[in-house]
């Protein structure tokens, strides 16, 4: 699926970004695993932190204190940041609680929140939750991102 993103990014010449938390570059990581990436791939910010998140993404303070880090308001302002501090036509980001410790009612562990953001269209938002443990957590969120990153730049079908 990788592979297929890359090349679906070239067709259209479009640079992508993520901007993650919860998975600290996973996701960056596995896209730039595959040579040739660069011609796609322009930059991916860790922001791990909340101040991370505020210093390199723009994203609010007071939202963040607000609705907090684990939500779907962060993770669109983190996906609308990444790309306004990038060349990327379109981001990813992604923002959750992968455990074991952190959790709570609200976000028990396993809550992630995700944003994706394109330059000629509305950011859009997603909140799943995962099953197992930390790093399970870590990859299926890594393995949502890259469906999200595949199905946003695959052409619709023709009516």
């Amino acid at each position: 699926m990788i592979r297929d993103l890359i090349a679906r990014l070239r067709a259209r010449h479009w640079m992508l970004a993520t901007a993650e938390s919860c998975t600290g570059g996973m996701i960056a990581a596995a896209i730039t695993d595959i040579a040739g990436s660069s011609d796609v791939f322009d930059r991916g910010f860790v922001t791990y932190s909340n101040q991370a998140k505020t210093d390199m993404l723009g994203v609010s303070a007071a939202l963040i204190a607000r609705d907090g880090a684990v939500s779907e308001t962060v993770a669109a302002a983190m996906a609308q940041g990444a790309l306004v501090h990038s060349r990327a036509d379109i981001a990813v980001s992604v923002t959750g609680v992968a455990g074991p410790g952190g959790g709570s009612a609200r976000n028990p562990v396993g809550t992630v929140c995700f944003g994706l953001a394109r330059r000629d269209r509305d950011v859009q938002t997603f909140r799943r939750q995962f099953p197992g443990d930390r790093a399970a957590v870590r990859l299926a969120t890594r393995d949502f991102a890259m469906e999200l990153l595949h199905q946003s730049v695959t052409p619709s079908p023709p009516p």
